[in-house]
């Protein structure tokens, strides 16, 4: 851009002002804010690009300009956290406490800008309501634009019960949506393509396991010579197109709302079907009492004997339970007793009846009534 300082025939810097794309401004318009508004312009129109100092114009594609990414460190109390936090922000100054960190970092890093970084205490062993609020505030930091990838953080080492359960409850709390945003970032303080490291990470079964839980994505970054932080964001930046390719996807309040709408639904389904098959249960148990009454395979008892010779105490112990009430000669009742078994054993159907002289001394006297 050409700058005039004087009112006089500009024609002799007219050949300048058109090598430079006809950008001109005169000192004597006294306007300095139209001449803020052209070198803004210029900015624009060459999207962010500048002049180094060798003299080599770096001008990023537009596909490379991405947007800031948010970041949520997750783990167990004791896995890194803290030292990952600090190599990515690239400072010391990260505090190590058990409460929510947030920074939000200006700075890029190569093509990447950090929005925020969010380091979450560990939630494993705690209360559902404890974890649904510090989800949820976890969440709430990086708004609007939402999580773009929750970083689980672990030692080189074998994994413990402690991890496992941690990231179960990732899971639980965030349900399936969250496995499109969690990554694994292994830590050591070594070299990071060591063969020791790279055998151990690649052939363990539980590790194995581990990732293919979560997505199988995964950076081993050296926390003391940070090496491989570009190579960490390029993940968390190839995971913003997951599952949309067409478009940037990142965890937000709204995702986590609609998340717990769907699991309340879930849980109303798993009780009515619950209580629909109690139900069920509840009738064919009826029905299977009626049906092995009438089964071919029910056995039908008839207990014949005097009066005091022990049918109904028998006829109480082929049934398992007191239903027959024994009698004297006196008192026997006159009429016949039924009753039936519905246990696992083979059905049975017992009859009581009563001693055969009660009975003849019955018909002789309705044979006098008559």
């Amino acid at each position: 851009m050409v700058v005039t300082t004087s009112r006089g025939d500009v024609s002799a810097v007219s050949q300048l002002i058109e090598d430079c794309g006809g950008r001109h401004y005169s000192m004597s318009e006294d306007n300095y804010k139209s001449l803020m508004q052209r070198m803004g312009n210029i900015v624009h129109e060459n999207r962010g690009a500048f002049l180094s100092c060798s003299e080599e114009t770096i001008r990023p594609k537009s596909e490379d300009i991405r947007a800031a990414l948010n970041l949520v460190l997750c783990g167990r109390r004791g896995a890194g956290k803290t030292s990952a936090a600090e190599a990515i922000l690239g400072q010391t100054e990260f505090p190590s406490v058990s409460n929510f960190i947030r920074v939000c970092s200006e700075s890029g890093r190569g093509v990447w800008t950090l929005g925020s970084l969010v380091e979450r205490p560990a939630l494993c062993g705690k209360p559902q309501e404890e974890v649904m609020k510090e989800s949820l505030r976890c969440i709430s930091l990086c708004d609007p634009e939402g999580v773009h990838a929750f970083i689980l953080v672990l030692p080189v080492g074998p994994l413990t019960d402690e991890d496992k359960s941690e990231l179960k409850t990732i899971q639980n709390t965030f349900s399936s949506p969250v496995n499109d945003f969690i990554m694994i970032l292994f830590t050591v303080e070594s070299d990071p393509t060591a063969p020791a490291v790279v055998n151990f990470v690649r052939n363990n079964g539980d590790i194995q396991e581990f990732l293919q839980s979560c997505g199988g994505r995964y950076v081993v970054l050296n926390i003391k010579d940070k090496q491989q932080i570009p190579e960490l964001l390029d993940t968390v930046d190839k995971m913003k197109l997951r599952p949309n390719k067409d478009k940037l996807c990142s965890y937000t309040t709204e995702t986590f709302a609609f998340a717990q709408i769907e699991k309340i639904r879930k849980q109303e389904e798993n009780i009515t079907t619950l209580q629909a098959e109690l139900k069920d249960l509840r009738a064919k148990s009826i029905i299977s009492c009626a049906d092995e009454e009438q089964s071919p395979e029910c056995l039908r008892i008839v207990l014949i004997g005097k009066t005091g010779s022990g049918k109904s105490s028998s006829g109480n112990t082929i049934l398992g339970r007191n239903e027959f009430k024994a009698a004297s000669f006196k008192n026997q009742s006159l009429s016949v007793v039924r009753k039936h078994s519905c246990s696992k054993r083979s059905p049975s159907r017992v009859v009581d009846t009563p001693g055969l002289l009660t009975q003849i001394c019955l018909m002789k006297k309705l044979t006098r009534s008559w």
